[in-house]
């Protein structure tokens, strides 16, 4: 990630920061941001265990590699129990 932000942010950015900014200082707020700020870095960085036929680690989210499935299987059932309520 850049440490200088030289780019205009988009509507959803700007709503995810301003909700971010909204959530009182606790230590769940801490918690959620270290985790945000962690899952933003697999993201954007998806290097993970798993090596290809080559022996280089993978580094797509196009793969279908067991890490990825994982975590898209985390995030979807973290969307399923925060929609139930």
């Amino acid at each position: 990630m850049s440490s200088t932000a030289t780019q205009t942010l988009s509507p959803e950015e700007q709503r995810l920061l301003i909700a971010l900014r909204e959530i009182p200082e606790s230590p769940l707020r801490e918690l959620f941001a270290t985790l945000v700020s962690e899952l933003i870095e697999f993201v954007a960085n998806p290097t993970c265990s798993e090596l290809q036929a080559d022996g280089a680690p993978c580094t797509s989210t196009e793969a279908s590699c067991d890490q990825c499935r994982k975590v898209e299987q985390l995030l979807e059932g973290l969307r399923t129990r925060l929609s139930a309520g």
